[in-house]
């Protein structure tokens, strides 16, 4: 009996010791970066495209830390973007993440944090935010 009590409760630390790593694993710094071009809402569409639809699914080994919109002098610089994916607008995004030792892209180094790392999003007029291109 006692072995089973001591099993149960092993199991319970590895249970809640999984459960902070997630929310950890989920908790992404971001800052309000003022803008003429957007609204705080816009912007925070365009950061979740690129945490749930990239960042979810095609960067899984990566931990993204921070996220914020670069501003409205950048997102101008870009704006060639838009009209290279038959798109109005385009908006860039900053980062911060860290890639996990097993992820699969020979163009990042494992075990390594990147900062300042770019993702150029665009969209037609009030239209959905599509993550195009992304590096330094």
């Amino acid at each position: 009996m006692r072995k089973r009590v001591i099993d149960v409760c092993i199991c319970l630390v590895f249970v809640l010791l999984l459960g902070i790593g997630s929310y950890q694993a989920k908790t992404v710094k971001t800052h309000e970066v003022a803008s003429d071009l957007y609204s705080k809402e816009e912007i925070t569409d365009a950061i979740n495209v690129v945490k749930n639809n990239e960042m979810d699914v095609n960067w899984k080994s990566c931990n993204l830390q921070e996220i914020y919109y670069a501003g409205d002098e950048t997102s101008k610089d870009y704006l060639n973007w838009a009209t290279r994916n038959n798109a109005d607008e385009s908006l860039v995004l900053l980062s911060t993440f860290y890639v996990g030792n097993d992820f699969k892209d020979a163009s990042l180094e494992p075990d390594r944090t990147y900062e300042n790392w770019m993702w150029i999003l665009v969209r037609s007029k009030d239209g959905q935010w599509k993550c195009v291109d992304w590096g330094y």
